[in-house]
């Protein structure tokens, strides 16, 4: 199974502020459902509590939440203690592809632990006020294999950049 970390950041590393995302790009949440559908994604609670009621669980994909609180239950997800945990389920239920949608702390395990295959990030060409970034990695592990620009539009306050890295 192929481990992938997802992930939209600012210039300036941002990723959240307030447990809401700081910009609203269309394109870039399709980008993101279109991706993750159909696959486990793994997120800490708070992630989890960031996403709007109508949203959550995502749909279409199994949403599996990292808590330490052994009472935390959330409808029609699976709770766990790990993101080792979190894959495993994968696992043994084939997945052949499972995301690491966030938050920060999450996203800083599964790098540290070196538990990644790919990464997709999307690089949000703005600096942004925030309080969540994204953890520093070592990038030479890791080898671009593609890069698609947007550009800023009628839709899209901000351009951005989809880039896929693969484990070297």
């Amino acid at each position: 199974m192929k481990v992938s970390l997802i992930v939209a950041k600012a210039t300036n590393e941002a990723i959240g502020k307030d447990n809401d995302l700081i910009w609203h790009l269309r394109d870039d949440m399709r980008y993101f459902s279109d991706t993750t559908k159909g696959h486990y994604v793994i997120m800490g609670r708070k992630n989890f509590d960031s996403i709007p009621d109508k949203y959550r669980p995502l749909p279409d994909r199994p949403n599996v939440i990292v808590t330490l609180n052994s009472d935390f239950v959330a409808d029609n997800c699976d709770v766990v203690n790990s993101i080792e945990e979190g894959l495993e389920l994968a696992r043994r239920n084939n997945e052949t592809e499972a995301f690491v949608i966030g938050g920060g702390q999450i996203y800083k395990t599964a790098l540290e632990n070196d538990l990644l295959d790919k990464l997709y990030i999307t690089y949000v060409h703005h600096s942004f006020d925030a309080d969540v970034f994204f953890p520093e990695y070592d990038s030479s592990k890791w080898k671009k294999t593609s890069e698609i620009f947007h550009p800023k539009d009628e839709k899209h306050e901000f351009g951005f950049s989809y880039v896929t890295y693969e484990k070297k």
